[in-house]
């Protein structure tokens, strides 16, 4: 099987906004955890579908630390990018911040990186695209995913 062109980071990059709902939050008035994984993994989802132009499965979320708390009525922002690609599998980056929208206030409330696996019309994995950082920034977040992937495989 012949490797698949490489593609630039900035293909995959993804943003994604919303408003903090009554819905979404607790007893106190703060977005539930569980609505944060549930957008960062569609977020991330959508990074990956990018880079891979197949299907693609989440295999792993690494440690996931809330901040700040994200209010009933401010924005959740997400934003997200394919920061290493190996045969079949990639690592995602996804940065959360919350933004008071009388303001303009952003604050960085999360952030974490998520393994998604390519997959064929029969689930079994398929090869992706290899990633080609543009920017510094692209530089090191491959490094560091690379890194990280190291340490996933030894444990």
């Amino acid at each position: 099987m012949t490797s698949p062109e490489s593609k630039p980071v900035s293909v995959s990059q993804t943003e994604s906004v919303e408003l903090v709902l009554p819905n979404d939050t607790n007893q106190l008035g703060n977005i539930l955890g569980g609505r944060v994984m549930h957008l960062i993994d569609i977020t991330a989802s959508i990074a990956a579908t990018r880079h891979a132009r197949i299907q693609v499965v989440t295999a792993h979320m690494d440690d996931l630390s809330f901040h700040h708390p994200i209010k009933l009525g401010h924005f959740i922002i997400l934003k997200a990018s394919v920061n290493y690609a190996g045969t079949t599998s990639m690592e995602v980056g996804v940065k959360v911040l919350s933004e008071d929208p009388k303001t303009g206030e952003q604050l960085h409330t999360s952030s974490a990186y998520l393994t998604f696996v390519a997959v064929d019309e029969e689930g079994k994995p398929t090869q992706i695209p290899a990633i080609e950082p543009e920017t510094g920034e692209d530089k090191r977040r491959y490094r560091e995913a690379k890194d990280r992937k190291e340490q996933r495989m030894r444990r």
